[in-house]
């Protein structure tokens, strides 16, 4: 309700939400959304409460225009809202720019101001944005700071050209790091896909260890929730565990493999609720001395098989891991140590981070964060060295991107938006580049630890090989990132 002026007679300003809106369609468009990725605004970086696009539109133009007059107007607007909240018609000039006319109608000609204080990854000053609003969004979390501004204000400011310098400069990232550390990451010479394929390692698959606590057995437990490595309708591949003396090997079974052992269920891995199995003895575990074993320093890591992609073949094939294999990431191991004394000089800081996990302790939400639990005391505590190594010449290739592009002329402000864009694919690839990650047998992919909002322990998991082009590199996310970015520029 609003006056019309002051000492006169008031009048209604009903607006059409307050008496009509067509849910179930928005919901609708609104959950498809989740099955949208070229261009969403959320492949740009994880953001937990991010609003659909589609109800952020409708809502937003529904708030701002009248109460229909007649169920004839009604019919219309409503039609007309289920039609602007496609992400099809996202971009739909005709369609916008009706429902821009129809805001400043009835708003006597000048665009509304919007604030969104708690505005999150933008979705509502975004669509605000694309109705012709005068729009605000407010954070005070510095991680959706930075989002805020790589989804409403480079893109606004920059345009189209923006595009084109963060794929210059992403680029750019990528071959300067693999000239420096692409050799940790060596291609197959396994043979297993005959001469000269060049299969290229996309991920390596490791189970953390514990000892066995049978005095007269101590062999290596090798930590494995399952053994399927591909468990789809047309292909079912596993590891095989088995012992020779006290040593757990493995080999791989099944289509295009030897044959798989009868009475083997692939689902059934070495380690339930942190309860371990030894496949030598048979002896049980208990969980606190699972997890005593961590605190003590007692446990370790074991490279159990490569998962391999060749581009004159289809699909995923796998191998087991080599001596070769190891020899790669011990050399990372070490360039490690002098890459972080280096730029620790350099930077003053280590590279690696030292801030502390969640204790993970409580009866709440808390209990999603178990990591501590093993041993998992800061945060760089959850990556491998390798791992570790790629993230930090990755940040420092960024930085040096940023002083290139100063040295070239580039205004600060707009290279410092450049790199803000590259500093996001960092954080996305260290999602997928952690300790945490895990290998999805039903898809054959990697998938980031943010899979569910938790640091939960992961007895086994996959590391990425960040300059393959598969699901989790740098590569295979950079197509997500410039096409969010042209859509961002094309919504103003």
């Amino acid at each position: 309700m609003v006056w019309a002026h002051k000492g006169v007679n008031k009048v209604e300003d009903k607006r059409f939400i307050e008496e009509s809106f067509p849910v179930k369609e928005v919901s609708e468009h609104s959950a498809r959304e989740k099955n949208i990725r070229h261009g969403h605004i959320s492949t740009l970086h994880i953001w937990w409460a991010r609003r659909p696009l589609a109800s952020s539109r409708a809502t937003s133009y529904a708030a701002l225009i009248p109460a229909p007059k007649d169920i004839d107007e009604w019919e219309k607007k409503r039609q007309f809202i289920i039609e602007l909240c496609k992400w099809e018609n996202s971009l739909n000039s005709m369609i916008i720019e009706k429902a821009r006319k129809d805001i400043l109608e009835a708003n006597g000609g000048k665009p509304p101001r919007v604030l969104d204080p708690f505005a999150g990854g933008g979705s509502i000053p975004l669509e605000a944005l694309r109705l012709g609003c005068e729009t605000y969004a407010g954070e005070y979390n510095p991680v959706a700071v930075l989002i805020l501004k790589c989804t409403l204000e480079y893109p606004q400011k920059y345009g189209e050209k923006l595009v084109r310098d963060v794929k210059k400069w992403g680029e750019w990232v990528l071959q300067e790091a693999k000239k420096e550390i692409g050799r940790f990451y060596p291609p197959d010479k396994s043979g297993y896909f005959g001469e000269g394929e060049g299969a290229i390692p996309v991920g390596y698959i490791w189970a953390r260890t514990i000892k066995c606590e049978n005095p007269s057995c101590n062999a290596e437990i090798p930590l494995m929730r399952q053994f399927w490595l591909a468990k789809k309708p047309n292909k079912k591949v596993a590891l095989y565990p088995y012992v020779e003396g006290k040593e757990v090997k493995f080999k791989i079974v099944g289509d295009g493999y030897e044959k798989m052992p009868s009475g083997f269920d692939p689902s059934k891995g070495t380690v339930k609720g942190a309860v371990a199995t030894c496949p030598v003895c048979g002896y049980v575990i208990e969980a606190k001395n699972v997890r005593k074993q961590f605190q003590e320093g007692k446990a370790g890591q074991r490279m159990i098989a490569v998962v391999l992609h060749s581009k004159n073949r289809k699909g995923k094939f796998y191998r087991i891991a080599t001596e070769e294999d190891m020899k790669a990431y011990r050399e990372a191991e070490k360039y490690l140590e002098e890459k972080r004394q280096k730029l620790m000089q350099e930077w003053g800081i280590d590279p690696v981070p030292d801030e502390p996990t969640p204790e993970g302790k409580g009866k709440g939400a808390e209990r999603a964060f178990s990591v501590r639990n093993y041993a998992l005391n800061t945060y760089g505590d959850l990556f491998n060295s390798r791992q570790k190594l790629a993230l930090i010449t990755f940040v420092e290739k960024v930085r040096q991107a940023y002083e290139k592009m100063i040295d070239e002329g580039y205004d600060k402000e707009y290279a410092k938006g450049v790199v803000s864009y590259l500093g996001l694919a960092i954080d996305m690839n260290a999602a997928f580049c952690n300790t945490l990650a895990r290998w999805e047998n039903t898809s054959e992919a990697i998938k980031h630890l943010y899979s569910r909002q938790a640091l939960p322990m992961l007895w086994d998991y996959v590391e990425v090989n960040s300059f393959s082009d598969s699901s989790g590199s740098w590569n295979a996310g950079w197509g997500y990132y410039l096409d969010v970015l042209r859509f961002c520029c094309r919504s103003y």
